[in-house]
């Protein structure tokens, strides 16, 4: 076993968008698991827009990633070391490692991963967080029927891709919006996408709305919010009466600060916001994933056979080297990755 290991470590915090100083690459000791801990080699790690979120000093659901610590993320890797009966070297683990080729985690923390039933890579994506973020959230909040409508953004992401496809095989009209051309081919092709709009094609909420108007000719039933900004102020007037909106999140305001929170009022104000949910009886929740793994059993229940078979499909991009962790994610945030952003580290 070598001495040391891999991280990248939360160098200072953003002032806006996240910058290549705001990241730090250095060895460490490799760690050695005390009782009842696990010791694994990371294969990959997963890059997810939350993770902008852990990097300020902001009062949230979880606390901010400390200067000097290790960033968050979840990895899957092999068993090198246990002292757990739960565990044996050579079996392979699922836990939240954090952007580093080693991880050290009490069992209990961490879920045993089978490679002879998926690539050890969809626990990170659609059979992972992600996925079962989308699959909750439409389900438990969007309650989909069939004959709706559904509208939800960043639908080549993990969370999107895995929103539009349930909702498709309940037999709703599924509409997406993602940046670019080939992303909205993407939606339609590969994830069965009705019709997929290029927020980047259009300069307003105001034009987006207009071809949002046409895609969606009898209104929208439920928007999946995964990213706010322009396109929740081109949806909201379209909205039909006793439509359901779940929040998962707000990635177009994140490098505000504060969680979005510091984002400057857009053509959308508050007044209008709140005056569309009261006249429409709109129904409005937002969630946090880590507060619903009591459903994660049935999630894979359901899911996981339609992904062997194909009936569920998921992209993957594979950016190579733990050291390459921060140009991706910089890029992930704006838009750059295709499908689920994963880093490979062995």
């Amino acid at each position: 076993m070598t001495e040391q290991m891999y991280r990248v470590a939360l160098a200072s915090r953003p002032q806006g968008a996240p910058a290549a100083e705001n990241f730090r690459y250095e060895a460490v000791p490799m760690p050695e698991p005390a009782e009842g801990e696990v010791l694994v080699r990371v294969h990959y790690m997963s890059l997810d827009p939350y993770m902008r979120g852990r990097m300020d000093d902001a009062k949230s659901y979880a606390a901010p990633v400390p200067i000097g610590g290790t960033m968050e993320a979840g990895g899957v890797g092999e068993v090198i070391a246990s002292k757990s009966a739960a565990f044996q070297p050579g079996d392979f683990a699922f836990g939240m490692f954090g952007w580093a080729t080693h991880g050290c985690l009490p069992a209990k923390m961490l879920r045993k991963i089978d490679p002879a039933q998926a690539p050890i890579t969809t626990a990170l994506g659609v059979l992972g967080m992600p996925g079962f973020t989308g699959w909750h959230g439409l389900t438990a909040y969007g309650q989909p029927k069939a004959g709706e409508t559904l509208v939800v953004a960043a639908a080549t992401g993990p969370v999107g891709s895995m929103v539009g496809q349930v909702a498709r095989l309940a037999g709703l009209r599924t509409v997406g919006i993602a940046g670019g051309a080939d992303k909205c081919k993407m939606a339609t092709e590969t994830f069965g996408f009705d019709v997929c709009l290029d927020h980047r094609a259009y300069d307003s909420a105001r034009d987006l709305r207009a071809a949002l108007s046409e895609a969606c000719p009898d209104g929208i039933d439920i928007y999946f919010e995964n990213v706010g900004g322009k396109v929740l102020e081109a949806v909201i007037p379209l909205m039909n009466n006793f439509g359901r909106i779940p929040i998962c999140g707000m990635i177009a305001w994140y490098d505000a600060g504060a969680l979005g929170a510091g984002a400057a009022a857009e053509g959308l104000t508050a007044p209008a916001l709140w005056r569309n949910i009261l006249v429409k009886f709109l129904s409005v929740q937002g969630f946090i994933i880590s507060n619903h793994y009591d459903r994660y059993g049935s999630f894979l229940k359901e899911i996981a056979p339609k992904v062997a078979s194909g009936e569920i499909a998921y992209v993957e991009d594979v950016a190579e080297g733990l050291e390459n962790a921060p140009a991706t994610f910089m890029a992930m945030l704006k838009g750059g990755n295709h499908g689920k952003q994963i880093v490979k580290l062995i």
